[in-house]
């Protein structure tokens, strides 16, 4: 076997090599953004077994806003569909809607001492003010594994290996435009 032979053979390996490397990189991306999906979904699981409860508490005050209630069952609705599909931007407008009626539901509650006052709503005040945290979190993170995901398949060399192997662009968790709007203090308590 000649010197080329030789260096053309040991071009090939290093190029296979380097394919393998590249290859291993995006499939580890890939499942860090399922893992990320993953954690958001256990979270919004969580979140979606507590609210029935809130709900049902709210209503035994007869006189509570039932409008304020319905916009958090149909919201709550809304994110189940999109989050059992995982259609990231339905997630994102449906999210957007339930934290709006979440908080005007604790603003409202505000009027009702008895309510502020009643021990099942308070636990379940805290524990979905810290299911919304922890979600938030793990929105960073997905979104954040999301991008490294995107990036890594349209960096040469690697895009030429996700060509090669359908590895595909995922949808950043986006928030609806009323979550990021400023809350309208005299419509809540006016």
């Amino acid at each position: 076997m000649g010197i080329v032979s030789l260096v053309v053979l040991g071009l090939i390996v290093v190029a296979l090599v380097y394919g393998v490397m590249i290859y291993n990189g995006l499939v580890q991306v890939k499942h860090a953004v399922a893992k990320a999906w993953a954690n958001i979904d256990v979270l919004l699981k969580q979140r979606h077994d507590e609210l029935p409860k809130l709900v049902e508490t709210c209503k035994q005050y007869k006189q509570f806003e039932q409008e304020t209630l319905q916009r958090v069952i149909e919201a709550r609705s809304r994110v189940q569909t999109a989050r059992e599909s995982q259609n990231i931007p339905a997630l994102g407008q449906a999210e957007g809607a339930l934290r709006l009626g979440l908080g005007q539901i604790f603003a409202v509650a505000e009027a009702y001492p008895d309510l502020k006052a009643n021990e099942n709503f308070m636990q379940l005040q805290t524990r979905i003010t810290a299911l919304e945290n922890g979600i938030a979190d793990r929105r960073e993170l997905y979104n954040e594994a999301v991008n490294i995901n995107n990036v890594r398949i349209e960096q040469f060399p690697d895009s030429i290996v996700a060509g090669m192997f359908r590895f595909e662009a995922k949808p950043l968790l986006e928030f609806a435009v009323e979550e990021k709007a400023d809350v309208d203090m005299k419509a809540l308590f006016g």
